[in-house]
C-alpha cells in the first residue's frame, strides 16, 4: 500500500488559520473527530474547488494523550506531551489536543475552510487558541526580518520532516511543534539596527548572515543550528506567520516547526530558553514572549483517510500495513 503524506513539506502560503482544540468527554465526541479524519480531504477539495488558484491545504496532528483517546493500540515512537522549559524565560506547555493548521493564497479560503470544519465537529471539541497569521510584505515577522530563509527545499525538505525506517509504523508522518510569541515592539524598536542584527544573526535588509567572526555565539541563527554528532545539520521546516490585533496593541509570531524527530525542535528550544553553554540564552527572549506551546504528531494522509467512528485500535495496525 502506498503512503501518501499530509502536505507538510508543501510551499509557504501567504495566509493561514491555527486552530489548537482540546478533546470534549464522551464518545460522540471521539467519533466526531475520527470521522473529521476520514472528510478532511474532501472538505478540502470541496472548498478549494471555489478557487482553483487558491493552494487550499489543511494539516491535522494530534496531541499526545488524544492519540490514545482516539487511536489507541501502537503508538509513534517520540510522541509526547509538549516539554515546558524554565531557563532565562519561560516557554510553556498548554493544552492541545487537535491541531488544524489550514493554508492559501488568500484568508477567504482558510476562513471557509475552517467554519466549515467547526461546524462539523460542533460540540466535540473546543478551541483553545484561534491565531489568523498573514505574510508581512517580503517574508518578514513583526519584528522586521526575513522569516525562514534557511528551510530546506526539495527531496531535501521532505528528508527533514517525513519520518522513515526509524519508525516504520509511522512512516510517512511528521511531528510538529507550535508556539505563540508575543513581541514587545516598543522595545524592539528602540534597539539600534545594528543591535537587532546581532541579536538575529542577520543584516535586516538584504537578509545576509553575519559572519562568523562578527556573529554573536547567542545569536538566533547561531543558538537555533544545530548538528548531528557526525557535524551534519539538522533541518526543519518553518512555517511561521506574524500575527496581530492593533486595538490590544498585540503583536506576534506564531513558530511552526515541522520535523522527522521533535527532538530536534526541543534541541534548538533548549538553546534558546536555556543556552549554548547554559546562561547563553537567545536575546530575542528579552522582547518575545512564548505564550503558548504544544507537540502533536501529524499521521499520514492515508492514515487519515483510514479513520473512521468505528476505527479505534484498529487504525493504528493500518498505519503499520502502510508502511
Amino acid at each position: 500500500m502506498t503512503i501518501e503524506s499530509q502536505a507538510v513539506a508543501s510551499r509557504l502560503s501567504r495566509s493561514a488559520i491555527f486552530l489548537v482544540a482540546t478533546l470534549n468527554e464522551g464518545d460522540d465526541s471521539l467519533n466526531a473527530v475520527r470521522a473529521m479524519c476520514g472528510d478532511l480531504a474532501g472538505f478540502v477539495r470541496a472548498v478549494g474547488f471555489r478557487d482553483l488558484d487558491g493552494g487550499l491545504s489543511c494539516i491535522m496532528g494530534f496531541g499526545s494523550e488524544a492519540w490514545d483517546r482516539l487511536f489507541g493500540g501502537a503508538r509513534p515512537k517520540e510522541l509526547h506531551p509538549f516539554r515546558e522549559i524554565r531557563g532565562r524565560y519561560h516557554a510553556p506547555a498548554t493544552p492541545g489536543d487537535v491541531l488544524f493548521h489550514i493554508r492559501a493564497r488568500s484568508m477567504d479560503l482558510c476562513f471557509e475552510l475552517a467554519m466549515q470544519i467547526m461546524a462539523r465537529l460542533g460540540k466535540a471539541v473546543t478551541i483553545v487558541d484561534e491565531t489568523h497569521g498573514f505574510k508581512f510584505f517580503d517574508q518578514r515577522d513583526m519584528v522586521g526580518f526575513v522569516d525562514g530563509t534557511e528551510n530546506p527545499v526539495g527531496q531535501e525538505s521532505i528528508d527533514a520532516v517525513l519520518i522513515g525506517d526509524e519508525d516504520p509504523a509511522f512512516a510517512g508522518g511528521s511531528y510538529v511543534i507550535v508556539q505563540k510569541y508575543l513581541h514587545d515592539l516598543d522595545g524592539w524598536n528602540a534597539l539600534p539596527v545594528e543591535r537587532q542584527e546581532g541579536i538575529i544573526g542577520r543584516r535586516k535588509l538584504s537578509d545576509i548572515e553575519l559572519e562568523d567572526a562578527v556573529k554573536p555565539s547567542s545569536a538566533h541563527n547561531a543558538l537555533t543550528s544545530i548538528t548531528d554528532e557526525d557535524g551534519n545539520e539538522l533541518k526543519i521546516v518553518r512555517d511561521n506567520m506574524p500575527f496581530g490585533e492593533i486595538g490590544k496593541g498585540a503583536f506576534g509570531t506564531y513558530f511552526i516547526g515541522y520535523s522527522r524527530s521533535p527532538s530536534r525542535i526541543e534541541r534548538m528550544l533548549q538553546n534558546m530558553f536555556i543556552g549554548d553553554p547554559p546562561g547563553n540564552y537567545d536575546r530575542l527572549l528579552d522582547f518575545s514572549r512564548a505564550m503558548t506551546g504544544s507537540l502533536f504528531f501529524v499521521p499520514p494522509a492515508t492514515f487519515l483517510g483510514s479513520a473512521g467512528p468505528a476505527a479505534q485500535s484498529s487504525a493504528a495496525p493500518a498505519s503499520r500495513k502502510a508502511g
